[in-house]
């Protein structure tokens, strides 16, 4: 399985996801405990952040409560460029 690097990631267009899920505890409904996620996704689709939302309905017992999300581009393709020659001072 080939990993692609969060360099190449973020010049393909994607930038961190972070997500905070509150959801309601199974056993004592009525508080509720927070959790982060953090991922690379793409905005405006978010599908990586879809996906993890699914996942938690079907799989966990805790229902959600609210997730709240920011999303940041941290380089985008053209603030990178490929320098081809060194000058070096002595």
């Amino acid at each position: 399985m080939h990993t692609t690097s969060e360099t190449e990631l973020m010049l393909k267009g994607y930038g961190l996801t972070t997500a905070k899920f509150l959801y309601h505890l199974p056993d004592h409904p009525h508080l509720l405990q927070s959790f982060v996620w953090q991922l690379y996704d793409v905005a405006p689709e978010f599908p990586a952040l879809y996906r993890f939302i699914d996942f938690w309905r079907d799989t966990l017992d805790g229902p959600l409560h609210s997730v709240r999300f920011t999303h940041r581009r941290l380089v985008a393709p053209s603030e990178w460029r490929n320098v081809t020659g060194e000058l070096v001072l002595h």
